[in-house]
């Protein structure tokens, strides 16, 4: 990655420096923290935000969720974190462009650490709870935990892991990355190399636990404990219905924005399934071919429950409409958009018609899929040869972009991580970001505001 590519094209270093001189004008709050290199940590698999804590008159507080993978000196760790998020228009540009690469962010706080058993491959928070997290690692077993209830624990070589609240089985063979939270019920949704799609509740194990604790149990029978009770061994909990007919891997699920009983999937058979529970176990529409590779992300549109998104190794996003899938049992995207020079490997919509990806060759991309087939696109918003509905990239990132999550209390507020251990001195990066309002907002509101503005500085000018 730190090399000079094809001839012509900028080394990471030299894009990087490009970037950062630019970072005054496109954001409008900019945060980088260098993760820790004492710790002799390798690099953060997942990040995800967590729930809002305190609002103030100029940033708001709020919990993130992210992993320290670590080399074997020291325990794997689920962090979680207090960050405070610098409110829109409130931080000044030489600020936010006067970060040092080798240091922590004053604005990231670790609160607490979970000595985590295995590496945390993906974290999945409960709409319905906000403490209550899941986690997939390198084994069949999804694991849940109640963040406030865990103690805080101290990551030294030889300490014992913690023990989750939950653990849910059903998988037969490991499960590291397919993992997806309901949100309309506590449902989970899970995917491994079991080939199999797994769902549980978590409203099986409340139950459960109030049965057990109303009757007479036989000897040596093992109840299960209320989430946050450490006094025995994790309780566990079967699944509701495990769902076949993928050929290879689930690389990922999710569930219907407004739906606990519809889900999909894809997997490395370079198929998109969508599923409902209610009419069985099999596939309700299966898509063979839905890219030329294997696929490695699924997400379902929260505000046009029609549009379905798919990331790829064949470098490209595709857009499906539910209503028409398939020509043929093939599949037939509505829009292919082809901007990364490297798989994707995780992407996050927001809003209706705006999504973002992130790949391996370092950038993350956001998108509007309404500028796609308009003549006219914002004069300066689009970049010199870049593919239509591409309308801004973050390039703050100096090697591939492992996981970022769009802010739902702060909507153009992203944060992503990145294994750039070699570049930045450290374990890798955390940014948390937001572009400039210019970028997306109207074009009528952005002229209208800049016309303003030139008229206050005009008549500042006259009175000097």
């Amino acid at each position: 990655m730190r090399e000079r590519g094809k001839a012509g094209q900028p080394s990471v270093d030299e894009r990087y420096t490009q970037w950062k001189s630019l970072v005054p004008v496109l954001y409008d709050w900019l945060a980088n923290h260098n993760l820790e290199k004492e710790t002799r940590l390798l690099l953060s698999l997942v990040i995800r935000w967590g729930p809002q804590l305190e609002q103030a008159t100029y940033k708001n507080r709020q919990r993130l969720y992210l992993s320290e993978q670590t080399d074997g000196s020291v325990p794997n760790t689920l962090v979680i974190a207090n960050c405070e998020v610098v409110k829109p228009r409130v931080a000044a540009a030489e600020h936010i462009s006067q970060f040092n690469e080798e240091a922590r962010s004053p604005f990231v706080k670790k609160f607490k650490t979970i000595i985590h058993p295995g590496e945390v491959n993906r974290i999945r928070e409960l709409p319905q709870n906000s403490k209550i997290v899941a986690t997939h690692t390198d084994s069949p077993d999804v694991l849940i935990w109640d963040v406030d209830a865990q103690p805080n624990r101290h990551a030294v070589l030889g300490a014992a892991e913690s023990r989750p609240d939950l653990i849910l089985t059903g998988h037969q063979d490991n499960a590291e990355f397919a993992l997806a939270m309901c949100p309309t019920e506590p449902f989970v949704l899970s995917g491994g190399k079991d080939k199999s799609v797994v769902l549980w509740s978590i409203q099986d194990h409340i139950s459960a636990s109030a049965v057990d604790q109303g009757s007479t149990k036989s000897p040596g029978s093992k109840t299960p404990s209320k989430v946050g009770d450490k006094s025995s061994e994790s309780p566990s909990i079967g699944p509701r219905g495990i769902y076949q007919g993928h050929d290879d891997t689930v690389e990922d699920v999710q569930f219907c924005p407004s739906s606990a009983h519809e889900f999909c999937s894809v997997g490395d058979d370079s198929c998109l399934i969508l599923w409902d529970a209610r009419t069985g176990t099999g596939p309700a529409v299966k898509v063979e071919k839905a890219h030329n590779a294997d696929l490695h992300c699924v997400d379902w549109n929260p505000h046009d429950e029609h549009l379905i998104l798919t990331g790829s190794a064949d470098n490209s996003v595709r857009m499906f409409d539910r209503r028409n899938l398939t020509s043929g049992g093939v599949g037939a995207p509505i829009y292919k958009f082809e901007g990364h020079k490297a798989a994707v490997l995780c992407w996050s919509p927001d809003k209706a018609s705006v999504f973002g990806s992130a790949a391996e060759d370092g950038f993350l991309n956001v998108w509007d899929h309404e500028k796609v087939g308009k003549k006219k696109e914002r004069v300066g918003t689009r970049m010199p040869n870049s593919p239509p509905g591409l309308f801004f990239q973050h390039a703050g990132h100096r090697d591939k972009v492992v996981d970022f999550h769009w802010n739902a209390s702060d909507p153009w507020t992203i944060v992503s991580v990145s294994d750039d251990c070699e570049s930045s001195g450290g374990g890798g990066t955390l940014q948390i970001w937001r572009m400039s309002d210019l970028i997306y907002r109207p074009e009528e509101e952005v002229l209208d505001e800049l016309e303003k503005f030139k008229s206050h500085i005009l008549a500042c000018s006259s009175k000097s």
